[in-house]
């Protein structure tokens, strides 16, 4: 079994920052980047914004197992892969996060991740892997409609990314 979350949630968070609310931001008001809706949604309450400026580590650390690190499999993934996904599922989507690794391993994306992708990943050299999800990320953002308000962060977080998972990966 893979022991990475603990490792990568510390990285995720250091990238993720305090309480913003910028009005360019799809997602609204969030701290150490939960949402509110998805904060709300895990809480199973309303929440104001003094309760979502007061989130903690502790806090949220279980929502992105469940709701991120989990629904990708990362206990299954090999070390440093499994910290560059989870870092794009938190910023991009669980569902788009796995089709990128799909697409970098060659197997039909569906967004779920099974037998058929697992094996395909560890049939993959890790940095090489890492490597092409990189360029597929950057892809991606590059693509998006707010890269030029936002891109100059998302370039320098999925760098530093990069880097993590391949320490990650070479222990």
């Amino acid at each position: 079994m893979n022991t990475t979350f603990e490792k990568s949630i510390v990285m995720l968070l250091k990238h993720e920052g305090g309480f913003v609310h910028d009005k360019l931001d799809k997602g609204g008001m969030t701290n150490l980047g939960v949402t509110q809706a998805v904060w709300e949604n895990y809480v199973g309450k309303p929440c104001s914004e003094t309760e979502m400026r007061a989130l903690t580590p502790e806090m949220v650390a279980p929502l992105y197992k469940k709701n991120y690190w989990d629904r990708i499999r990362g206990d299954e993934l090999p070390a440093g892969v499994d910290h560059c996904v989870f870092d794009c599922a938190v910023n991009s989507g669980v569902g788009r996060a796995v089709d990128m690794l799909q697409s970098c391993v060659n197997v039909p994306a569906d967004g779920k991740i099974g037998p058929v992708t697992i094996a395909a990943i560890k049939a993959m050299d890790v940095n090489d892997l890492i490597d092409q999800y990189t360029t597929f990320r950057f892809s991606f953002l590059k693509r998006l409609s707010n890269f030029n308000h936002f891109g100059a962060g998302w370039t320098s977080r999925v760098k530093s990314v990069s880097q993590e998972s391949k320490t990650l990966a070479n222990g």
